[in-house]
């Protein structure tokens, strides 16, 4: 049996979202968490006793996904809107929109380096792109149904994708082409991820499971049961010794990699969980799901800097060597070897004096896709507005809330100009939805598009008598001029 310093601990819980928890992300100094919710709010926590926390508002739909930045400075965040935005992680919240999608977005994942993002989507689509120049790259196409999540290898030459068509995809970065692809009869992946050493994926299955690959001989090396539901979410530590896993079954679970057997099973939550994830030096993981809570849990694990770790692992980013299951995860001091059984963990009976947070919230507004935000310091003064007051989507206010808070919602309403009143949303949506899609596609045109297929094509529109636009020649001069 495992003693107790060992055993994962629930430190503290937050409260300020109302609705399900979808993504959490820590920080790369651990001293911040980003959360996403079906209440179309991003939430960043100070984990700082008492520390102010901020709610970035701007999604008009159900946030799918948020990532932090290797650097630290920038959010990334999905949305069923279809959009992506960047956000500046601090009071002012300044945010970017990224708009090429054609259906709900579900992930977002940084490249190592911080160059890059990569984007899954319902529009069956993965998109790339730019992080320096903040533009479109590419689109990966291959899947034929939904796309619930795409991540970077840790070299960033591969991305792993998963869809609802019972597929998970190795994609080469440098050719756009799929180079591997393991298919499943029974249910499809929710989510997906590399380990840190990138020779192995962990996929978590609709149909309870949770399964480990070889990419390099394309073999599944471990296939867990441990779930009694659909598992959504699985986090590696940084050691790749361990890995958690999170289930509609309200249940996370601690995987031994090295042993290959359950060791924790912990029931922190009420209803199922939606995500979880290791902070970068793997001393603590948070969760949430559909309570509305976030947990924050500290572990004993090996504990390993990142840095030391990668330059361990840099000369394990290769193909050509023949994998063994106790190879592919690095030999640290392992305190769970030759010990038999699982603990449970039930934190709401174990522990009395549990810390709760639920911190002073800054609102920080942003109404259009430029950097132009607005914030409003508000701070929890009355039970009833700590339900439903710090809702700024006029749609979203629920039933019984103070007149004061209608009030601030109908403020915000006001904003909007006679013009956009005047027009349907229904017709500004179509609008929108059409003009993104020619954007994206006159972006691809450019980008593949050589140069003798561009003068037969103006020599063409000189035939028809059709002018050159003045941004065209412009395009034109950057591109004829990159060689």
């Amino acid at each position: 049996m495992a003693s107790a310093l060992e055993d994962p601990v629930l430190e503290r819980y937050f409260k300020g979202h109302k609705a399900a928890i979808t993504s959490v992300s820590f920080s790369p100094n651990s001293k911040q968490l980003a959360t996403a919710s079906w209440d179309t709010f991003l939430m960043l926590w100070n984990l700082k006793p008492q520390a102010r926390a901020y709610r970035y508002v701007g999604h008009k739909d159900v946030v799918t996904s948020v990532q932090f930045s290797p650097q630290g400075n920038l959010l990334a965040s999905a949305s069923r809107d279809r959009t992506v935005r960047l956000w500046i992680p601090d009071k002012k919240g300044k945010s970017s929109e990224f708009k090429a999608h054609t259906a709900p977005v579900r992930s977002v994942d940084f490249s190592s380096d911080g160059q890059y993002l990569v984007t899954a989507s319902e529009d069956k689509s993965i998109k790339v792109w730019n992080m320096h120049r903040q533009r479109f790259l590419f689109s990966l196409y291959r899947h034929t149904h939904w796309v619930r999540c795409a991540k970077f290898s840790p070299d960033r030459r591969l991305i792993v994708s998963c869809s609802e068509d019972k597929t998970i995809k190795i994609w080469d970065t440098t050719n756009k082409q799929c180079v591997n692809n393991f298919s499943d009869s029974v249910g499809f992946a929710n989510f997906v991820d590399f380990n840190p050493s990138g020779t192995c994926i962990a996929s978590a299955g609709s149909d309870h499971t949770v399964k480990l690959w070889d990419i390099r001989v394309n073999k599944l090396l471990q296939h867990y049961q441990v779930h009694n539901c659909g598992v959504n979410c699985v986090s590696f530590h940084s050691s790749g010794n361990y890995l958690i896993t999170a289930s509609s079954d309200g249940m996370l679970k601690i995987l031994d990699l090295l042993e290959g057997r359950l060791i924790y099973t912990l029931q922190g939550h009420t209803g199922p969980v939606f995500t979880v994830s290791f902070s970068k030096g793997g001393e603590q993981f948070a969760s949430g799901g559909a309570d509305a809570q976030v947990l924050l849990w500290k572990t004993n694990f090996d504990e390993l800097h990142s840095k030391d770790f990668n330059k361990r692992n840099l000369k394990r980013l290769h193909f050509d060597s023949q994998p063994h299951l106790l190879d592919i995860y690095p030999r640290t001091p392992h305190s769970h070897e030759g010990k038999v059984g699982t603990i449970e963990i039930n934190p709401k009976l174990d522990i009395i004096d549990l810390q709760s947070s639920s911190p002073p919230v800054v609102d920080i507004l942003s109404f259009d896709s430029t950097t132009t935000t607005d914030t409003i310091d508000r701070t929890q003064t009355d039970k009833n507005e700590d339900v439903c007051g710090y809702f700024m989507n006029p749609s979203l206010i629920q039933p019984g809330c103070p007149p004061a808070v209608r009030k601030r919602t109908e403020d915000v309403s006001d904003l909007l100009t006679d013009s956009q009143r005047s027009i349907p949303l229904a017709l500004t949506d179509a609008l929108e939805h059409i003009m993104e899609q020619l954007n994206v596609l006159t972006q691809e045109c450019w980008a593949n598009c050589s140069k003798p297929c561009l003068v037969e094509k103006l020599e063409e529109r000189e035939r028809k008598g059709q002018g050159i636009k003045r941004e065209e020649k412009s395009r034109l001069f950057q591109f004829w001029s990159s060689d």
